[in-house]
C-alpha cells in the first residue's frame, strides 16, 4: 500500500512539474511579441558575459519606438506609465540579446536579478513601478522561473536621456 501511494505520488508530481513548464518563446509569441536582432555595444563593453551557469547582461535602454516615449525625466517628460512602457520595451532588448548569447530562451533556468535605474525628478518616488514593466514582462515570458530578485533605483541621468537602463543576471541549464 505504502509503495502504491508512493508510486501514485511520484506520478502526480512528475505531471505536475511538466504542466509548470513554459516555453518561453510560445509565450512571446502569445504576447504578440517579436524579438529584434541583438543591437551592437555603443562603446567599449561586451553586452553580456557567461560565467559558469550565470549570465551578465549589461545595461540596456529601450529602443526608440514609433508612438512610444521613451527618452525623458520620470516625474517631468513622462510619467509613470511611460516609464512602465519604457522599461517593458527593455525587457525586450534584454530578452533579444539573451537569445543572442543562450541561443534559445529555453536554456533559461530562471532570471536571478534585475537592477532598474530610472532617469528621475529629485522628487519622483515611483521608481519600483516604472521597473514593474520589466518584471511584469519576464514573469509573463517565463512564469515563475522570472521572478528575481530586484533593485530599483534612482538617477540624475541617463546615456542618451533614456527614460531607464536595466541590467539583468540570468542563471543557465
Amino acid at each position: 500500500m505504502t509503495m502504491k501511494y508512493l508510486l501514485i505520488l511520484f506520478v502526480c508530481m512528475h505531471h505536475w512539474a511538466h504542466a509548470q513548464d513554459i516555453d518561453p518563446n510560445k509565450r512571446l509569441l502569445e504576447l504578440g511579441i517579436q524579438l529584434g536582432e541583438m543591437k551592437a555595444p555603443i562603446a567599449n563593453y561586451a553586452k553580456a558575459i557567461q560565467s559558469g551557469k550565470l549570465m551578465f547582461l549589461s545595461g540596456h535602454i529601450p529602443d526608440e519606438t514609433a508612438g512610444k516615449k521613451t527618452r525623458g525625466k520620470l516625474g517631468v517628460q513622462l510619467n509613470v506609465e511611460e516609464g512602465r512602457e519604457a522599461a517593458r520595451l527593455t525587457a525586450i532588448s534584454l530578452l533579444s540579446t539573451l537569445q543572442h548569447y543562450a541561443k534559445d530562451l529555453n536554456n533559461v533556468k530562471r532570471i536571478v536579478k534585475v537592477t532598474g535605474m530610472v532617469n528621475a525628478d529629485p522628487s519622483f518616488t515611483q521608481h519600483p513601478s516604472v521597473i514593474n514593466g520589466c518584471s511584469d514582462l519576464l514573469v509573463a515570458v517565463f512564469g515563475e522561473a522570472g521572478k528575481h530578485a530586484r533593485s530599483a533605483i534612482g538617477m540624475s541621468s541617463l546615456p542618451l536621456d533614456a527614460a531607464v537602463e536595466i541590467e539583468m543576471i540570468v542563471e543557465l541549464k
